[in-house]
């Protein structure tokens, strides 16, 4: 049984889950509108540079579940599922994710988002297995803290050792799909590199490298 492993944001998805969910605080008057907006296109924007720093980030995108129940973040994220996160999966990656299945491999997800935006997303697609940024809870209240290693660029390859160990699982055939350069540790990990609508850096990579390069983006005939 080999296993199948998967970026989230840009991959399964046609856009990026982190992202939104500060777009969708914004449109929800939860957030001051004009800095929150402009903060998060500028972590978005070094993530994409392979700049991004991950304790600055989440500091900025942790602090909103700090100032809420967690029963009005529950209901905000049920709508956000419904408004911002149904409309982008993508019905390539759903069926991608059934062939690894029919084949008898393990599927997992292993993204950078955190675990409080991501778990209902891998429950949609149907992906028990889910490695994300944790984020610590005390009393059912969010702290702002993350727990543990943040699940990004190295960190990814050291969360997936860890769930290795603790699971029995190994990367014997192992397959992961990824859009993004901050994916490159990752990738170096497998058996099946595989780059999925890849930004410039990790095309170029992977055509240096001769790893597969799939689309799964709707196309017009």
């Amino acid at each position: 049984m080999s296993l199948a492993i998967f970026d989230l944001d840009n991959t399964l998805l046609s856009d990026d889950s982190d992202y939104l969910w500060g777009q969708f605080l914004v449109e929800q008057g939860l957030v001051d509108g004009a800095f929150y907006e402009r903060e998060n296109q500028r972590f978005y924007d070094a993530y994409r540079a392979g700049v991004l720093n991950i304790y600055a980030f989440l500091e900025f995108m942790l602090r909103p579940l700090t100032e809420h129940p967690l029963e009005e973040l529950l209901r905000w994220r049920a709508q956000f599922m419904l408004e911002k996160i149904e409309p982008i999966i993508l019905p390539a990656a759903i069926a991608l994710l059934e062939k690894h299945r029919t084949k008898g491999d393990t599927p997992l997800i292993i993204t950078a988002t955190n675990s409080f935006i991501t778990a209902p997303i891998a429950q949609r697609l149907g992906v028990a297995n889910l490695l994300a940024t944790e984020v610590e809870l005390i009393d059912g209240r969010y702290t702002g803290r993350p727990l543990g290693t943040p699940c990004f660029q190295q960190g990814k390859v050291e969360r997936l050792r860890e769930w290795l160990r603790e699971t029995g699982h190994n990367l014997v055939d192992s397959w992961f799909y990824t859009d993004s350069r901050n994916d490159l540790p990752l990738l170096e990990q497998v058996t099946h590199p595989v780059a999925v609508d890849p930004d410039e850096t990790l095309a170029r990579h992977a055509a240096e490298r001769g790893w597969s390069i799939i689309s799964l983006r709707e196309t017009a005939a």
